[in-house]
């Protein structure tokens, strides 16, 4: 990272750490989380989020993921490979439920979502924080080849493994709202936030394009539907 980008990093978004969108989604969680509960970690992966960490504020940390990386998460009590379309667990195991990232991948929302309504507890909340389709990240990553994803990943510090297919099939409020009411959930929030351009950090030009875009959706009302961010509160009600 050159030095102009470091300089635009503190005058620009002075308050921001790497993985602020991750640090965001922490809070939430947090905010909910309590020591006796139950939790699954729905797309756990190898554990490379360090903010995914609850160990020691919850009871139970289980975790699934397709890639067999996830039995070596440091951050689970039980790991589990399986998908999310077909969760190995009995129906109300869990008082929460988290995505980090993951629901831009599912081939099959609906069936995701009524697994996850089936595992939750009655007055269980799932958390899900996931791209929106209408930023031009994800326009972007919708029309280019898998090759260039990995490829631009691999500039920002992620190795080429840890980069999947996206789908973004679930990937705006409209959406989300729908799956979440036809799988029983109730909808308490469903947020989008712009914050720092991520993904235009490579060069000072590219930045200054960023900034310019952070300003405007964040600054027009009629162009919040376009920012970069979806995080989601879902709750199943009681029976």
């Amino acid at each position: 990272m050159s030095r102009i980008v470091q300089w635009m990093d503190r005058k620009l978004y002075p308050g921001y750490e790497n993985r602020w969108d991750d640090q965001l989604l922490r809070e939430e969680i947090l905010k909910i989380l309590q020591k006796d509960y139950t939790i699954l970690d729905l797309g756990a992966g190898i554990g490379i989020v360090p903010l995914m960490d609850f160990r020691k504020r919850a009871a139970r940390i289980c975790g699934i993921d397709p890639d067999e990386r996830v039995l070596e998460n440091p951050y689970l009590d039980e790991a589990k490979v399986a998908v999310g379309e077909s969760i190995p667990y009995p129906d109300t195991t869990f008082d929460l439920v988290f995505s980090d990232n993951v629901l831009e991948h599912l081939p099959d929302p609906e069936i995701v979502f009524h697994e996850v309504a089936r595992v939750l507890k009655p007055g269980g909340k799932f958390l899900a924080k996931t791209p929106n389709r209408r930023h031009y990240v994800s326009l972007i990553s919708r029309v280019s080849p898998h090759w260039f994803h990995q490829w631009i990943n691999r500039l920002r510090g992620r190795a080429s493994g840890d980069t999947f297919p996206t789908r973004y099939r679930v990937n705006t409020p409209k959406q989300i709202i729908r799956h979440a009411e036809k799988a029983g959930l109730r909808v308490h929030t469903v947020r989008l936030i712009e914050g720092r351009p991520e993904y235009m950090r490579m060069t000072a030009l590219t930045y200054f394009w960023g900034w310019l875009y952070e300003r405007l959706v964040n600054g027009l009302p009629f162009l919040g539907k376009f920012r970069v961010l979806l995080i989601a509160i879902l709750e199943k009600p009681n029976e």
